[in-house]
């Protein structure tokens, strides 16, 4: 009964594995506008999906702390995934004490405190396990294109146009902030458990406050993008939820696949984040 109960399901991996790369997008489309019908009529109340998000992002940061402290190592993290974190975090929390200061600003408080003893403990408590050659993503790669982006669209609120800008900023900054960590991945192949686990709770931080955002304008029919401001910086918001969303989509798969075929170290086949 047992193996005639897991038939069907490594028939399925054995067809999705052998269809296309756009066949494989269609179906993680898909997929996700499923989860988010299921999320749409489970969640009542979808401001806590945000909560739940920045929730995710703290039990991910614990998992990366528990792994500096306990092995002693700070291989396979990226330092400069957790600098463009400490940046936008940094930038938004500026931006919420003189724009909006609510619960959200304590908690972007915490998580900029922990982000911050992590790049500490990289750059001088573990610097001799830092993998410094596998970390080689040159941040002006998307400072400058967020910078960039940033002065030409920005929010349209009545706030001073620096603070406009530096909202805009974070919110780009934000989307692409796990590139370098991707990166680092992709040049050892190998991902150990701790490290995994701290990008794939990552990742589901990142469809949680997607999933807020897109029933938030479901919900409202549209009105909250235009409650946020007029032009394209409505638009860019959603975008911008939606890239960082797709960009773990891939190793969130790996990830998922890994766990459930019982291996502890996850493996990253080539062409892959």
């Amino acid at each position: 009964m047992k193996g005639t109960g897991k038939k069907p399901i490594q028939a399925v991996k054995t067809w999705v594995r052998r269809q296309p790369p756009k066949v494989k997008a269609l179906l993680a489309v898909i997929s996700g506008m499923f989860a988010l019908v299921l999320l749409r009529a489970i969640v009542h109340d979808h401001d806590n999906l945000f909560v739940a998000a920045e929730a995710v992002h703290s039990i991910g940061i614990s998992v990366l702390i528990y792994k500096l402290m306990k092995e002693k190592t700070c291989a396979g993290l990226s330092l400069k995934s957790q600098e463009l974190t400490a940046i936008f975090l940094a930038v938004r929390l500026y931006c919420s004490f003189v724009m909006e200061y609510d619960i959200h600003t304590l908690l972007d408080l915490a998580t900029l405190a922990t982000t911050l003893w992590v790049i500490y403990s990289i750059r001088f408590k573990l610097k001799s396990s830092y993998m410094e050659d596998k970390d080689n993503f040159a941040l002006y790669y998307v400072v400058v294109p967020c910078a960039v982006l940033a002065l030409l669209i920005h929010p349209s609120t009545s706030h001073h146009i620096i603070n406009r800008i530096a909202w805009g900023f974070s919110v780009y900054l934000e989307a692409v902030s796990v590139l370098p960590q991707l990166r680092v991945m992709q040049n050892t192949k190998i991902v150990e458990p701790f490290t995994a686990h701290y990008v794939f709770a990552l990742g589901i931080a990142r469809f949680l406050s997607c999933a807020h955002w897109v029933l938030q304008v479901l919900d409202s029919r549209g009105h909250l993008l235009t409650a946020l401001g007029y032009g394209l910086w409505p638009s860019m918001v959603l975008i911008s939820e939606i890239v960082q969303t797709f960009i773990l989509a891939d190793f969130c798969y790996y990830y998922v696949k890994s766990v459930f075929g019982g291996q502890l170290v996850l493996r990253l086949p080539s062409g892959v984040v």
